[in-house]
């Protein structure tokens, strides 16, 4: 008798930069606009592509009109996490 197992659901990983960028694009936006209308310098909204910006990752959510942990749920589960201490 054989045994199927499923494959374990991973944890959602961050969108990738282009799939950010698309979707800007898609509601008529660029980085670099984005960036200027909300009073910052040029290339400061591309920063959050590579790494946690947590200003900067709510503005680009806003402008794709999703929350910013739908776009990047490891850097916020990272954020959230509560390390539990055992008493054991």
């Amino acid at each position: 008798m054989s045994v199927v197992s499923m494959p374990k659901k991973s944890a959602p990983a961050d969108w990738h930069r282009a799939d950010v960028v698309a979707a800007l694009h898609k509601r008529g936006w660029s980085l670099r606009q984005l960036s200027v209308q909300n009073g910052l310098s040029e290339g400061t909204l591309k920063s959050a592509l590579d790494r946690p910006y947590k200003k900067a990752e709510g503005i680009i959510a806003a402008a794709i009109g999703m929350a910013p942990e739908d776009i990047w749920p490891e850097r916020y589960a990272k954020r959230d996490f509560t390390p539990v201490l055992s008493l054991s």
